[in-house]
């Protein structure tokens, strides 16, 4: 990512497109769990607003390209666990 403007653009996008997705396997998956459901997709929104401020207010006393870097790898491993469970849900 060359800026924090790209990058948050990236993770608004995977959280949209990761909340669309839930919403489509709400609607049209075959077992209708609603609980399940809005709990996924209350974790995609709570993951959208923690990276978002996280990229905005780098650690203290940490370099810059550490921080970003470790927040990538959260991110990622965060974005693969909901994928994973949105593909139990549908």
């Amino acid at each position: 990512m060359s800026n924090k403007r790209d990058l948050k653009r990236t993770i608004n996008y995977i959280c949209g497109d990761l909340f669309t997705e839930g919403i489509a396997a709400s609607l049209y998956g075959e077992e209708h769990d609603n609980d399940n459901t809005e709990a996924i997709l209350t974790s995609v929104l709570v993951m959208h607003s923690n990276y978002i401020r996280r990229v905005s207010h780098v650690e203290p006393g940490m370099p810059a390209k550490v921080y970003f870097n470790d927040l990538k790898d959260k991110f990622s491993k965060e974005v693969n666990e909901i994928v994973d469970q949105l593909n139990n849900l549908a």
